[in-house]
């Protein structure tokens, strides 16, 4: 099936506007600097994989870059979910810190290993990749520890709230993380055509997460400018 890349830029299109609707809006500055960044990565992979699909032949070093974009989505999650369970959420940041080192590796890995990734084929939407074993088994073990710890960590912050502004956050993060993640395990083990392709499946299902993190920073925005507008006037001050 020929490659179409129309639902991959509208994704980025939407990801892209919803990131720079994150960043101009009020609220906390880490919270909303951390969910701008979830949603540019997620529109960065959609445009590589379009310039993979459409612009490229597909091999060379666009396919290793679709890959060391992704990478930094779950650290940047469990820092999300982190800065939300508060400061003193130790283990939480420390978890966080020790995904970004591995991140940082896995990055510079991929970058000078040009057998990491060639693509198989593009489809109608998805592509599938080629990898080295076992290899890649490294790289999906640190994907899975991080994709299942920010869903852990996100129950227990929403069951747990410091506050419940900051659990009804979390509650996005983890209602976001499992709406791509079940589809998208669904899809690419029981659909034909997305067999082989898990990577690429979770990216374009992971506008159901991007949808929720707009939410987070609508309600982010709407507490700050709450607090703002119970705040008395100079007047009566």
């Amino acid at each position: 099936m020929t490659h179409s890349p129309m639902l991959a830029m509208a994704t980025a299109t939407f990801e892209i506007a919803a990131a720079v609707w994150v960043l101009r809006g009020p609220g906390r500055r880490a919270i909303l600097r951390t969910t701008g960044a979830i949603l540019l990565l997620l529109a960065g992979y959609q445009i590589v994989e379009v310039a993979i699909c459409s612009v490229a032949p597909g091999y060379g070093f666009l396919p290793r870059l679709a890959f060391m974009v992704v990478t930094w989505l779950p650290p940047l999650g469990i820092l999300l979910v982190a800065q939300l369970l508060g400061p003193g959420a130790r283990a939480a940041r420390a978890f966080a810190t020790s995904m970004f080192a591995f991140a940082l590796g896995i990055v510079a890995w991929i970058a000078v290993d040009a057998s990491f990734a060639s693509l198989s084929v593009c489809n109608a939407v998805y592509a599938r990749y080629d990898h080295p074993m076992p290899q890649f088994l490294v790289y999906s073990g640190f994907y899975w520890v991080g994709l299942l710890g920010l869903v852990f960590l996100s129950a227990y912050g929403a069951a747990r709230p410091r506050d419940p502004h900051d659990g009804r956050l979390t509650k996005q993060v983890l209602t976001g993380a499992v709406s791509f993640l079940v589809p998208a395990m669904i899809t690419s083990t029981f659909v034909p055509a997305a067999q082989g392709a898990l990577p690429s499946v979770m990216c374009h299902f992971a506008i159901l997460l991007a949808a929720f993190l707009v939410r987070l920073a609508h309600l982010e925005r709407k507490e700050t400018q709450g607090a703002e507008g119970d705040e008395p006037s100079p007047a009566f001050q």
